[in-house]
């Protein structure tokens, strides 16, 4: 009787220790997917603070239908810390797959580890991180924010080639420590660094909204009597901006001229309409791209570590015709 029940409790105790086991498989198989192989994907995204930022948004929530995913939607409201627990939640929940669109570049290190520990797999949309641990997201998708200031900048100096200066320039950021307003700054820099009379004489975020690039571009006018162009890290600020401009008595586009990024309809249709000058494109409807990386991971294929969208510029002329056909 003795040896029969330590043969027992010996099975009991094998048993117990395969079910506690050591949490997911590997490969990103964490065990929400249902028995016909529904893919739950948990997405972090940083707000709703732009038009950008809503089309984005429902690229992805319409991609993941079409692709048969399963979507677990967080918004973050542009707080860091929202998007901290939102990625725990999803390891907690045993997600497929976590993507998620960073709100700043640094701080994630000890989440991301927590991921990648429970054998799920991430993915980055639209804005990269640093890091210091390694292997802990498997691809980024989205733009080249450095090519896209470059090209900002590359349009001013072509503008004012022939103008021996000074040219002042006001420049609206995007959210502090976010990629995109820390790469497009350095290529935006890069670019008219080789035209010396080009002059940033004043830098300040606008956070990537509308209300925000109004507010500092009539701190702008207030202190520098002489504006010759903005640079707008997004089309919301510049149209925040084209609003002080206005105000002031003065003529967007003319007066003074601005340089946007994103493209999106409301700023194409203010550059067909002659109140922008140029603007870069940054494409938002990353939604289809994303489902297929994601399941791609998850079945455990390889995938390009940076999967760079393409872009293009438009002047007013070219804004005039692409519009019609804007998704977005």
């Amino acid at each position: 009787m003795k040896r029969l029940f330590t043969a027992v409790l010996g099975i009991a105790t094998v048993g117990v220790l395969a079910a506690c086991g050591s949490g997911p498989a590997p490969g990103g198989d964490s065990g929400s997917r249902t028995a016909g192989g529904t893919i739950t994907m948990g997405f972090s995204q940083v707000g709703a603070e732009s038009g950008w930022r809503t089309a984005n948004t429902t690229s992805i929530q319409d991609a993941a239908k079409a692709a048969g995913i399963n979507l677990k939607f967080s918004d973050a409201n542009g707080v860091q810390e929202n998007q901290i627990s939102a990625i725990r939640s999803f390891v907690q929940q045993r997600v497929d797959v976590i993507a998620f669109s960073p709100v700043v570049r640094t701080g994630w290190d000890a989440v991301l580890l927590e991921a990648k520990n429970a054998g799920i797999p991430v993915i980055l949309t639209d804005r990269a991180v640093d890091t210091q641990e390694k292997d802990v997201y498997k691809t980024f998708l989205g733009a080249d924010f450095v090519q896209e200031g470059k090209w900002a900048g590359e349009w001013v100096v072509k503008q004012y080639a022939a103008t021996p200066g000074p040219v002042n320039i006001v420049q609206l950021e995007g959210t502090t420590g976010s990629d995109p307003a820390l790469e497009r700054s350095s290529g935006f820099a890069d670019a008219i660094a080789a035209n010396p009379g080009l002059k940033v004489i004043a830098s300040q975020t606008g956070d990537f909204t509308r209300s925000g690039g109004k507010q500092v571009m009539e701190a702008f006018l207030k202190a520098n009597p002489k504006i010759d162009v903005v640079f707008a890290q997004n089309d919301d600020m510049a149209l925040g901006a084209i609003e002080a401009i206005q105000a002031a008595g003065l003529k967007p586009g003319q007066d003074i001229k601005i340089v946007a990024i994103d493209a999106t309809h409301d700023g194409m249709q203010a550059l067909a309409d002659g109140k922008l000058n140029f603007i870069v494109e940054c494409n938002p409807l990353l939604g289809p791209e994303l489902m297929d990386l994601a399941k791609k991971v998850v079945a455990g294929e390889s995938v390009p570590p940076r999967v760079v969208t393409p872009d293009q510029t438009f002047d007013q002329q070219q804004a005039a015709v692409a519009l019609p056909d804007r998704k977005y």
